[in-house]
């Protein structure tokens, strides 16, 4: 079954480059050199607790 899942994501730019996070999902924080860089470390970093957390429902 496909779900689809609204978040609010941060991304933040600074001299070292992009630091970004989930507010809804605790410890969801990623850093990255580049924005694509950032948001595909972001991509990860959002899937992979809500997949655990679907998993560990439909058991």
């Amino acid at each position: 079954m496909l779900r689809k899942f609204v978040l609010l994501a941060v991304i933040e730019k600074d001299k070292d480059g992009y630091f970004a996070f989930c507010p809804a999902l605790q410890g969801c924080y990623t850093q990255g050199d580049t924005y694509e860089e950032v948001l595909d470390n972001l991509e990860d970093v959002i899937r992979l607790p809500i997949e655990d957390r679907l998993e560990k429902e439909s058991t």
